[in-house]
């Protein structure tokens, strides 16, 4: 009889050996076409523009051909079979989950993921403990069983007896706006499109009385260039009742042609647009009285990052002017001047994210590097309480309610999402909105370490993994990062992780520059020209996890998605010695084309313009296509994307996927998997989640020999 270690290693190898069969199978045609470009008197080839142009027929033959290898490839891994259905079962198995709250007319608004739904439904509830009381305004699965529409965003009515409900297909994200009567269910009113696109989101918010709606609107065809009807976003208002060709423009036309605007209406009437200029976090703030004319309240260089009604009389504002990692200040709205605001919270320790106001107090969360800390301000006294959060654990929204009520939901690396009732005395309270996993993570535990980068900057690293682990190198891991766009890494809880850490792997998760850990000027320190320190906090991390004697190269796999896939594609790039598997998913890896992608745009606030020359000259440094040597011996790579991701063109990772497969064609196998029924991620259906997750895991367990259930 075989002992179990060895029948481990022998799986192992099997697995090993089968997937090099399918490695030994040549890659699809791929015919260079070098086109030349010149850049600040550099001239650069680029061998696979041709793959850009999803409408030729020959671009889609040779996606075809690229996931029918990359079929054989998955579906041979041995267990495969046993492993989709262990995702399905545990992803079915989970209880109702809750977020996206908002109150209206004394009620509770929700979306509610429910497996096996394939896609989450809208619910209204009495209160967060009165789960019986639920009532469902609107299910997608309904009017779509394959699970193809989704809910992109919805605004309940002050009343609360209607509802706006952005709906977009297929991951698309690009939605309208269906107004439905809450108690019914029914529609009823017209259908308002272009509302919500992934270039710059959408946005709606309610009159007080409930009687119109303003909403953001991109262009009508005819109205601009086809090339410009996902730019130049606007403001609109529609009466309820009214057709629209009714409807009025109410501001915009100034606004940039990458801004993206988010909507809100005070119960007094004044109207709040928060405009940000692309993704790079720089927001101008228009307000508008109840009776009055729009004034620019803040403009860029007055570093606002955020604002809210209190329904108190004041705009609450969250300000980055002299304090990086945030403070709080509020101005009276009779006479709203930036100059005359009174500072409410002063800059801390941790870098304010959330904040909501309610029954005279102000409730505000902050990160301190990853993890968050949550406090309460009393707005008479001004004194101020911590409230106690479990270790380790993150803030992920603050929402208030009737008579002064705010709840936090709260989740770690452990312990799944729960909205907990906060109060100014003591320890949070759960609520019933508490999901529950089908798991025992009791056998986990979550280290939190710090990696040194380049130069010298601290990088916190934290390390998931089963008590008793031996740091031997030994240990198959997954190290992941993002690090961009002032995002920050936030403890956060994955029930299908428990997958790699029951079979003896570690998950790590680097906080990187680039996010929003430490502030904006951790932040700064990771974008633009300076983007390459991201890079070298990912590649400190993955040292730091192998010095230590968690991995070491062979078994050390890297996974990341859309910045983070560019992420990827510069690690494997820069160290591909250092690194076993690479999973990109809907990556970014030609940085000189980016902003020519139709989202690409948006981004060159992040990351630059090649029209720079010092912007050119970092971006051409670590552009992962154009860093691609023949004859390297790279990792093997899984890249991942959708036909109808809005925010990363697609044809981003063709190419990379082209450009890899021939500098090496008889090294690590290079596999292109494409999803014709997804976009970005968002509005995937619940069938596609399970489908791309048994990929990537299939993947990752078989490059690095461990046995799949």
């Amino acid at each position: 009889m075989i002992h179990k270690p060895q029948l481990s290693l022998l799986a192992g190898a099997l697995c090993a050996v089968l997937f090099s069969s399918v490695q030994a199978q040549p890659y699809p045609a791929t015919p260079r076409t070098p086109v030349q470009d010149s850049y600040h008197g550099v001239t650069i080839s680029d061998d696979y523009r041709w793959l850009e142009d999803f409408t030729k027929p020959e671009v889609k033959a040779w996606v075809a051909e690229q996931n029918k290898l990359s079929r054989a490839a998955l579906d041979a891994v041995p267990g495969r079979a046993a492993l989709a259905e262990r995702i399905r079962t545990l992803l079915n198995s989970r209880s109702s989950a809750y977020y996206g709250l908002h109150t209206a007319g004394g009620k509770w608004f929700a979306i509610k993921m429910q497996p096996p739904k394939q896609q989450p439904l809208l619910v209204r509830l009495d209160s967060p403990d009165a789960l019986a009381s639920e009532h469902v305004v609107l299910d997608p699965n309904a009017r779509a069983a394959d699970g193809s529409l989704a809910i992109d965003f919805y605004v309940p009515s002050p009343d609360g007896k209607h509802v706006a409900v952005s709906l977009s297909e297929k991951g698309s994200e690009d939605g309208s706006i269906h107004l439905i009567e809450v108690a019914s269910g029914k529609q009823v009113d017209v259908v308002i499109p272009r509302v919500q696109y992934p270039t710059g989101g959408g946005s709606v918010a309610w009159s007080p009385d409930g009687k119109s709606l303003y909403y953001t609107r991109y262009p009508a065809p005819g109205e601009r260039a086809e090339a410009e009807l996902h730019f130049h976003q606007e403001v609109w208002q529609h009466k309820l009742g009214q057709p629209l060709s009714a409807d009025r423009y109410v501001i915009g036309k100034d606004f940039p042609r990458i801004g993206a605007t988010v909507l809100s209406v005070a119960k007094s009437g004044e109207q709040l647009a928060v405009v940000a200029n692309g993704d790079g976090g720089e927001h101008a703030f228009y307000l508008r009285g109840n009776k009055g004319a729009w004034q620019r309240l803040a403009a860029y260089e007055d570093n606002i990052k955020a604002a809210e009604f209190g329904n108190d009389g004041w705009l609450y504002l969250l300000s980055n002017k002299g304090a990086p990692r945030g403070k709080i200040v509020r101005i009276p709205l009779a006479k709203p001047q930036l100059k005359d605001a009174q500072v409410l919270l002063p800059e801390t320790e941790g870098t304010l994210q959330h904040m909501e106001v309610n029954g005279g107090k102000l409730f505000v969360s902050a990160l301190l590097g990853g993890p968050s800390k949550l406090s309460v301000v009393d707005l008479k006294t001004l004194a101020v309480r911590d409230i106690e959060l479990p270790p380790v654990s993150s803030v992920s929204s603050l929402k208030g309610g009737a008579k002064g009520e705010v709840l936090a939901l709260l989740q770690s690396y452990t312990e799944p999402a729960a909205w907990w009732r906060l109060n100014a005395e003591g320890k949070p309270v759960k609520t019933a909105m508490a999901s529950t996993t089908p798991v025992d993570f009791s056998d986990i535990e979550v280290k939190r370490e710090f990696a040194t980068s380049k130069d010298g900057t601290k990088v916190p690293v934290n390390i998931i993994h089963r008590n008793g682990l031996k740091l031997d190198g030994s240990n198959p891991t997954i190290l992941n990062g993002y690090g961009g766009y002032n995002i920050s890494q936030t403890p956060g809880f994955s029930v299908t992780r428990k997958l790699w850490l029951e079979r003896g792997g570690v998950y790590v998760i680097a906080n990187l520059r680039g996010g929003g850990e430490y502030g904006e000027a951790w932040h700064l320190a990771g974008n633009l020209t300076k983007k390459q320190n991201v890079f070298d906090d990912f590649i400190a991390a993955a040292e730091h996890v192998i010095a230590r004697g968690y991995s070491s190269p062979a078994k050390l796999a890297i996974q990341g998605g859309s910045n983070g896939g560019l992420l990827m594609g510069a690690a494997l790039t820069q160290r591909p010695e250092l690194f076993r598997a690479v999973h990109a998913s809907v990556g970014i890896y030609d940085m000189m084309r980016i902003e020519l992608d139709p989202n690409g745009a948006f981004n060159v606030t992040e990351f630059g313009t090649v029209k720079d020359k010092a912007q050119f000259e970092a971006l051409y440094a670590y552009s992962p296509f154009h860093r691609v040597m023949d004859g390297t011996k790279y990792p093997a790579v899984l890249f991942t994307t959708g036909d109808h991701d809005g925010r990363v063109n697609p044809a981003q990772s063709r190419k990379m996927t082209a450009r890899l497969q021939a500098a090496n064609p008889a090294g690590q196998p290079i596999l292109l998997r494409t999803s014709s029924a997804s976009g970005h991620g968002m509005g995937s259906s619940l069938d596609e989640t399970i489908k791309l997750q048994t990929d990537t895991f299939s993947f990752l367990l078989q490059q690095l020999g461990m046995a799949a259930p």
